[in-house]
């Protein structure tokens, strides 16, 4: 199946080519052929009306001389004997015809006695002119194609020119060849040189289409194959890129290789960060549910003592409002994903909110020893935005400085609004992020070394959360750390 596939792409890009080809050689041997017929038809006219015209010439001279011979017969002797030599020599029939349209002198007189002393041919005798014809004959040269008014049988080229003998039109010459019968051998001719040159040609082009066009498909039937192994989850296959033959550089299939290689990572790292969220979420879930359900159970049958049941109860307290965080987490990023997070904006103080969240983590704050700077010098800043989200946002910030903040360290916050936007600084000591995973934090799904980290809990998901937040009311945020020293998370709002 897959082979059909793959030669069924070849087979339709090599059958294309070779038929435009096919088609350029039968139009260039018709173009050809047109022309060559013109130029031979145009040639054969102006070798007709050449020697017409001598003929004529020639014949005005024989006859006003004095020079007759015998009852006339020099005079018919010469004009005859240039009439056969001249239809000889350019392959027509040229023959001479008084001002009536009858027919007395040819070439064949010279091969007949008695034609030469009567001056009548059997071959021309049936030849006459038609008046219309003549009337034109017996003032100009004239060339046309046609049977001379029915006196030729087949189509003939035909060219006439009238003999002036002491300014009076006395005869007029004829000269006629057949256009099929001289055309037909001549462009037969041209015909079999140009198709065995196009049969030569041909057969090149069709050897070099055949190795080209394999080659030029062979990166779509490889990423055609690498689709279909992608769908069963495997993203390891890569495609190259070929060097080596492009002599005027990378053209788009490389661009389609590299971008279609570059997809395929993505969707490598993707499926990764999948693989570690379905994990990761279902550690998150099954931990607390765990906790909560032995908890409880302890208190059901009486395990856990009734004094203690409140600092329980604390716990299963705390396990629950952990699930519902990982669960809205959860729903906001499939709304995000589906663009169906739906901005509510309102005007609130966001200098307030960083308060107050500050706030909410006091008992951890004092438990660790936490030092918190920078609220003596809080500014009161008012915005525009979604008041919930934007509550999202400060709190997972906050919660990930309080968690990684060590006891004894600090967490230092800002907040400063200029004409256009407001911009929040929360600073953390601690560890840090390593320079090698600080562009990443914000990616779905991604959790940075868990060697590394003093806490490895969660699913990946806060700051990717976070960041869609931020730039769907038209901010940014960038993290910055120093190994062993501080995190810092900058944001940046519109004020409207």
């Amino acid at each position: 199946m897959k082979k059909r596939k793959a030669s069924g792409l070849f087979r339709k890009y090599f059958l294309v080519t070779i038929s435009i080809i096919l088609a350029s050689f039968v139009f260039l041997g018709g173009a050809l052929l047109l022309f060559v017929s013109k130029l031979w038809m145009d040639e054969k006219t102006s070798l007709l009306e050449e020697n017409t015209l001598s003929v004529a010439q020639n014949t005005a001279a024989v006859l006003g001389s004095d020079y007759l011979g015998e009852s006339g017969r020099g005079s018919v002797i010469v004009i005859c004997n240039t009439l056969h030599q001249i239809s000889n020599a350019i392959d027509a029939d040229v023959f001479i015809t008084n001002t009536d349209g009858q027919v007395v002198y040819c070439k064949e007189i010279l091969q007949s006695n008695m034609a030469l002393y009567t001056g009548n041919c059997m071959v021309h005798n049936a030849y006459s002119v038609p008046a219309d014809i003549m009337a034109d004959t017996l003032k100009t040269t004239v060339s046309t194609t046609g049977t001379l008014g029915g006196a030729l049988n087949d189509v003939h080229f035909v060219v006439s020119s009238p003999v002036v003998v002491n300014g009076k039109t006395v005869a007029v010459v004829f000269s006629t060849q057949d256009v099929i019968g001289g055309l037909t051998p001549y462009v037969a001719g041209i015909l079999r040189v140009f198709s065995a040159a196009t049969l030569f040609a041909f057969a090149m082009a069709f050897i070099l289409v055949y190795l080209v066009s394999l080659r030029l498909t062979k990166p779509l039937r490889e990423m055609s194959a690498a689709a279909r192994q992608y769908a069963t989850g495997d993203f390891s296959k890569r495609i190259p890129i070929r060097s080596g033959i492009h002599i005027l550089g990378h053209d788009e299939t490389d661009e389609l290789i590299t971008a279609f290689n570059s997809m395929a990572q993505a969707l490598a790292t993707l499926e990764m960060s999948r693989r570690s969220f379905v994990a990761n979420v279902s550690h998150e879930l099954k931990t607390p549910m765990t906790t909560i359900g032995g908890f409880i159970d302890g208190i059901l049958d009486g395990t856990i003592e009734p004094e203690k049941e409140t600092q329980y109860l604390k716990i299963v307290s705390d396990e629950v409002k952990r699930l519902a965080r990982l669960v809205t987490g959860m729903l906001n990023m499939s709304k995000i994903e589906a663009g169906e997070l739906e901005l509510k904006p309102v005007k609130f103080d966001i200098s307030e909110m960083i308060f107050r969240t500050l706030l909410s983590f006091e008992q951890i704050i004092d438990k660790k020893h936490i030092e918190i700077k920078g609220l003596d010098s809080f500014e009161s800043n008012s915005i525009v935005a979604d008041k919930d989200m934007i509550n999202q946002v400060v709190y997972n910030l906050i919660d990930n400085a309080v968690k990684f903040t060590p006891e004894g360290g600090y967490i230092e916050v800002s907040s400063k609004a200029d004409s256009e936007k407001v911009i929040v600084r929360i600073r953390n000591s601690g560890m840090g992020i390593p320079g090698d995973e600080i562009d990443k934090i914000f990616e779905r799904f991604y959790k940075i070394d868990k060697s590394r980290s003093y806490d490895v809990k969660g699913a990946g998901m806060g700051l990717y959360i976070v960041k869609t937040i931020i730039e769907l009311h038209g901010g940014n945020i960038v993290a910055r750390s120093e190994p062993g020293q501080y995190t810092e998370f900058i944001f940046q709002l519109p004020l409207i």
